[in-house]
């Protein structure tokens, strides 16, 4: 039986929502990161940005932020098959807390994600950018 992480290559992004995404990237810029990718989103009523440095990749978002330690939203896997992965979900009983496989616009033919919650309530994402 194949098991979810066979269809994985790596960790694809950490997300982090941001007040000021602004000034969370002139943070981040000032540590090395680059930006990888900017989009605005949802009608342009969110902004949302890709920092990388080496294979590290930071998701920075305008959201109602925690500004606590430990306020990291979600973690992304990087997958090869969103399709195989998410039936696999499903089978095995993972609760899906996304609307299904979604798609947003990022890079230049978009991603499809969803997402599981964790024992914890942390939110792992599953990502295949198309």
């Amino acid at each position: 039986m194949q098991k979810l992480l066979d269809y994985a290559t790596g960790i694809q992004h950490i997300g982090i929502p941001c007040e000021n995404l602004e000034e969370t990237k002139a943070f981040y810029e000032g540590l090395g990161f680059r930006v990888k990718h900017e989009k605005k989103i949802h009608d342009g009523k969110q902004s949302v940005c890709f920092l990388e440095f080496q294979n590290l990749v930071l998701e920075c978002y305008e959201d109602v932020c925690a500004k606590k330690s430990g306020a990291i939203d979600h973690f992304a896997i990087d997958v090869k098959n969103i399709e195989e992965c998410y039936k696999i979900c499903i089978k095995q009983g993972y609760e899906v807390v996304s609307n299904g496989i979604e798609e947003l616009p990022f890079y230049e033919r978009g991603v499809k994600f969803f997402i599981i919650l964790g024992v914890n309530k942390e939110r792992v994402e599953f990502n295949e950018i198309v």
